[in-house]
């Protein structure tokens, strides 16, 4: 079976082959003489299966870091965005269709240069990571990291705020563990830069990755998402 994500999109909005929640494949509801019966797949696991091709072998056996990579390539988006499509599927109302197709739901209305930021972050190199790392461990950041989760949550909420560090922090776990809280919270500072702006504060996180404002960030390509994704 094969399909683009806008085939998949409509078959998520109307509930048909809905996604399954807390792993790429469900085994024990998978029926190999009815393979197009999606239902026991998570939104990632559908991703795999009808874009990438991948068969339920394959599914069983992926470690989830892998997925979340094969998933971000497959729809032209960071991996920080895959693990946010995770997580929203994983949640207990949540809807993966809109972690594409209307992002400022989830991440609030900075979404764009989140975005922009998540991209930033797949293509930094091992010197890069270990430049913010240990700016990181040199900061005395408490008051800084109280600050920035306070402005997003005053912005985008508590939920749009938790979420958006918890993608951004698992993304650039892989790259740097040390530096993985930084670039949590510089999401975060992005979520919540007006507050800060208007406090008359100074970014303190997001300075780590070479960027003084939100402003300075380089804007991701035109293709991102293929076209589902807005601009």
């Amino acid at each position: 079976m094969t399909a683009t994500i806008t085939d998949l999109l409509d078959r998520w909005n109307n509930d048909e082959g809905k996604p399954y929640k807390g792993c790429l494949i469900d085994v024990k509801a998978y029926d190999p003489d009815h393979p197009n019966n999606i239902g026991c797949m998570c939104a990632q696991g559908q991703v795999l299966n009808i874009i990438g091709g991948w068969g339920f072998d394959k599914l069983n056996k992926c470690a989830q870091s892998d997925a979340d990579t094969e998933v971000a390539k497959l729809l032209n988006i960071s991996r920080a965005h895959s693990i946010l499509l995770r997580q929203i599927n994983d949640s207990v109302s949540g809807a993966p269709s809109t972690v594409l197709t209307s992002p400022v739901d989830v991440l609030g209305d900075q979404w764009s240069k989140i975005l922009d930021f998540f991209v930033y972050l797949d293509g930094m190199d091992r010197a890069a990571w270990n430049a913010a790392r240990d700016a990181a461990w040199n900061a005395a950041g408490a008051a800084a990291r109280g600050a920035a989760g306070a402005a997003a949550r005053d912005v985008a909420g508590a939920a749009a705020r938790d979420v958006a560090r918890d993608a951004a922090g698992a993304a650039a776990r892989g790259a740097s563990r040390g530096a993985a809280g930084a670039a949590a919270l510089a999401t975060n500072e992005i979520q919540g830069a007006e507050t800060i702006r208007a406090e008359g504060k100074e970014f303190f996180f997001l300075p780590l990755f070479g960027f003084p404002t939100p402003d300075y960030i380089p804007a991701r390509g035109a293709d991102y998402g293929n076209g589902v994704v807005p601009s």
